[in-house]
């Protein structure tokens, strides 16, 4: 997979056109107020917006699920757009009814129109199985495809996912990657075919599974050279080694990983058994003894205690590794970085990420928050907007979007002439 497979921005030409545009600026809300606790994903998509100026603009896109406390409305999506803009961002409370569609055919060149929460409608949530010639019969393509020219999609964080508005336009408009979806779709790409060398992937966090079928995507595919393992992933593969982390520590993990714990164990047993020459595991640890931070050699262990983050020695083996990288791909945090006590890990590989001269990818998450929140995304080559597409295109799994986006490729690139579309 290559920006090459899928229509781009720079294929075509769409001042005056209608363009249905998919984002996903699903944020974290603070529970009593709905306030934005992180706009990054807002931010992310406007230079689409602003390439669109020209357009007749309607976004569709969804903040959380049904049953979550955070599944709100999209009109103050609509309005901080508006103020991150500087541009009136109308919205309307409407999917693919007559609202909205006297909303779109009222448009002029230049407006935008945001319409509501895409999962509100039964469609989109009952239809996440559904082939792309199924979902392209929704209630929600058959009213809006007939008003709109193209569909332009930058909802990459939802791309290893499958529902109407995300795959269903595909049989029926030409559907073109936004900025932001090529700029994933080409950095990734890097990651996962063509990195430069020496390659570390630091994998951490709590996604043991999907931490460790990236880690056997990378080997297979025989561009990686170490491994650095932290966070409860390196918990994980310290146990496969053999090291006993107390019967707290593997407790957490099994509950982590619930049904997934078995397939998951034995993943990271073939590792160890078979490839341990690429993995790094830690050589210390910092355990959480009431509430103070605790420093302790995994020649040490057992302990009773929660490992919360890697210990200095662990960093100092992990630094020249990053420091003299071609490329790094770094997922999960090392460390329960939201307790101070426990960020430094953390927070340290991050500095080692930025002093380095390598191209540095960020794969999503809490990872890619932090790099936001620091205000450090400048200082890498790639902080990724998606959190379980990132990691399933890093492991080589399936991602609905961007198979879809290669499909309308291949139907319409030959006639875009013909719809007055070609650049």
């Amino acid at each position: 997979m290559s920006v090459s497979d899928v229509l781009t921005l720079d294929d075509v030409r769409l001042g005056g056109k209608v363009v249905l545009y998919r984002v996903d600026v699903n944020s974290p809300l603070e529970p009593s107020t709905g306030a934005f606790l992180d706009d990054s994903r807002l931010r992310a998509i406007l230079p689409t917006i602003r390439y669109l100026q020209n357009s007749k603009v309607v976004i569709i896109g969804h903040q959380s699920r049904p049953g979550k406390i955070d599944f709100t409305d999209m009109s103050q999506h609509a309005d901080r757009i508006s103020r991150l803009i500087g541009k009136k961002v109308k919205f309307v409370p409407d999917i693919c009814g007559d609202e909205a569609i006297a909303a779109i055919q009222n448009l002029k060149i230049g407006e935008i129109l945001f319409l509501d929460n895409i999962r509100m409608h039964d469609d989109e949530n009952s239809m996440k199985k559904a082939s792309p010639e199924t979902t392209s019969n929704s209630e929600i393509i058959k009213k809006l495809a007939p008003l709109i020219d193209v569909y332009v999609t930058d909802a990459f964080a939802a791309a290893h996912r499958n529902s109407p508005s995300l795959t269903g336009f595909s049989q029926v408009v030409p559907c073109i990657a936004g900025r932001l979806m090529a700029k994933e779709i080409n950095n990734l790409q890097i990651a996962v075919n063509d990195p430069p060398r020496p390659y570390i992937a630091i994998l951490g966090g709590t996604k043991c599974d999907d931490s460790l079928r990236v880690a056997k995507n990378l080997i297979d595919k025989g561009i990686i050279d170490t491994i650095p393992v932290v966070g409860v992933v390196g918990n994980m593969m310290l146990w496969a080694s053999g090291v006993d982390i107390g019967e707290g520590n593997k407790s957490f993990i099994r509950n982590a990983l619930g049904d997934e714990f078995e397939e998951t164990w034995g993943m990271a047993v073939y590792l160890h058994e078979n490839h341990s020459e690429y993995f790094l595991l830690p050589i210390d640890v910092a355990i959480e003894v009431n509430g103070d931070r605790v420093a302790m050699s995994v020649e040490d262990l057992p302990t009773k205690n929660p490992i919360y983050d890697i210990g200095i020695a662990t960093l100092m083996q992990i630094r020249p590794l990053l420091i003299n990288a071609g490329c790094i791909l770094w997922n999960g945090p090392a460390s329960y970085f939201e307790l101070p006590g426990f960020a430094f890990g953390t927070i340290e590989i991050l500095n080692m990420c930025t002093e380095s001269s390598a191209v540095t990818i960020v794969g999503g998450g809490h990872t890619s928050s932090l790099v936001s929140n620091r205000g450090v995304v400048d200082q890498v080559t790639h902080n990724s907007t998606g959190g379980g597409a990132c990691l399933t295109m890093l492991s080589g799994g399936f991602m609905p979007v961007i198979d879809s986006l290669t499909r309308s490729h291949k139907k319409f690139f030959s006639i875009l002439a013909a719809l007055d579309l070609h650049n």
